[in-house]
């Protein structure tokens, strides 16, 4: 890197190069603050969200369920099927956009662009799996208590509304015959009950987790039984709404990102390193640069007339920085161009490290994985993370020397096909 871009980042406090362990001891000390409340005054940033569910022993048989997948950008629906073999086909695929991201909907608005949206499902199966990629309370009954929206989604009249029984009632209104059980979940957790369900034998792994690092960034995994000052949880899958984390550092570029968001102050870690954000940070990074004289004029005319920047524009440059597009053009010579791939390269490493501490914590409290035969699933999920440059890369790079070689904690990451409708099935059938 060259000096110069060291300099300007330094003195914005941004370090690309995270302390691993240290940002894990931190989101350790959070997610115990999450779990253990009693006689404490200091706050969790994270949720530390009760699921009131472990992974079933056995996948499910002769069942249909209605899969609803929304999060992020988009909002995704099918039929699922399970023949008589736990065998899995999805037929009735749709993909829309998820309500509430062009405009504010009033919760009225909100369930029925919701309904609308699966009517084509009308009375196909009795069971819906929802997977609701949002902060929430999971009731013990399945359902789920929307305690705030991230990644830009505008629906505030929907904050502390169950939603599964307001989805229910709607449905039933347009003329649905009773649902029997709607299921919420979390993206993470479906992720990680599809990493059971693929499992190559049932009793190999120790234990699960699953994360996603996509629009939004969260992790879940199973926290065994624990007691602590008199209060105590049972094993169960715990959802960590890591993207809430608040016990790190932020670099002036954060600052500014998180001035400019609908909720200035919340989901920081998430604005930190998400695709809703990696791209506003590019955008911070070499806006300031310009500012402070790192480009030449010319370079520094075109970048201060940039009004935004998408992560898919910012990834398009750093795989291929002299293709013709919105970040190769602003770019008058080598030495810029130099730099301002080595700026999106640092805003892409430290967001690996983040991953790899929020990896390392879940592994860490699973208690689990000290017996390579045994190691600790892991399913990774989101565009950000399999097509971010060089991002997955390094995070399993980084992993392993945290994990296995300073921890002695054996890990493996897997994948499943249609990894969070799988997983949200598994979770609508029980």
């Amino acid at each position: 890197m060259e000096a110069e871009v060291s300099s300007f980042l330094l003195r914005h406090n941004f370090n690309a190069k995270i302390d691993v362990d240290a940002c894990v001891q931190s989101i350790l000390y959070d997610m115990d603050l999450g779990l253990f409340k009693k006689g404490r005054k200091e706050k969790s940033g994270e949720d530390m969200i009760r699921t009131w569910m472990l992974p079933p022993e056995k996948a499910p048989k002769g069942q249909k369920i209605i899969v609803i997948d929304a999060g992020g950008t988009n909002f995704r629906s099918c039929l699922v099927s399970f023949d008589e073999n736990g065998n899995a086909s999805i037929s009735d695929f749709k993909k829309t956009c998820m309500p509430g991201v062009e405009r504010e909907l009033s919760k009225v608005e909100f369930f029925n662009q919701f309904a609308d949206n699966i009517d084509y499902l009308k009375n196909k199966a009795d069971k819906i799996g929802f997977c609701f990629s949002y902060p929430m309370e999971i009731t013990k009954d399945g359902d789920g208590i929307t305690l705030g929206f991230s990644k830009e989604v505008k629906a505030p009249e929907v904050v502390g509304v169950p939603v599964g029984k307001t989805l229910v009632s709607v449905l039933e209104s347009r003329g649905w015959n009773k649902i029997s059980r709607i299921t919420l979940l979390n993206d993470t957790v479906a992720a990680l009950l599809a990493g059971r369900a693929c499992a190559r034998n049932g009793a190999e792994y120790s234990s699960y987790i699953g994360f996603i690092l996509g629009t939004g960034m969260n992790a879940a995994y199973i926290q065994p039984a624990a007691e602590k000052n008199g209060e105590s949880i049972e094993k169960q899958i715990v959802v960590c709404e890591s993207g809430k984390c608040d016990k790190i550092g932020r670099s002036d570029f954060d600052l500014a990102v998180d001035k400019k968001t609908n909720c200035p102050g919340q989901f920081i870690l998430e604005k930190c390193c998400s695709g809703a954000y990696l791209g506003k940070m590019g955008f911070e990074l070499i806006t300031t640069a310009a500012k402070e004289g790192l480009f030449s004029d010319e370079t520094a005319k075109r970048v201060s007339a940039l009004q935004d920047l998408t992560l898919i524009e910012m990834n398009m440059f750093l795989h291929a920085p002299f293709e013709a597009g919105t970040v190769a053009d602003l770019c008058a010579d080598e030495r810029d161009r130099k730099i301002v791939w080595e700026l999106f390269d640092a805003a892409v490493e430290r967001c690996a490290g983040y991953a790899t501490a929020i990896l390392g914590a879940n592994a860490v409290q699973t208690g689990e994985g000290k017996n390579p035969l045994h190691p600790v699933a892991i399913l990774c999920n989101g565009t950000t993370y399999a097509k971010t440059y060089n991002l997955r890369l390094r995070v399993e790079s980084a992993l392993y020397e945290y994990l296995t070689k300073k921890r002695g904690i054996f890990y493996e990451i897997v994948t499943a096909e249609n990894d969070i409708t799988l997983g949200t099935a598994v979770a609508g059938s029980l």
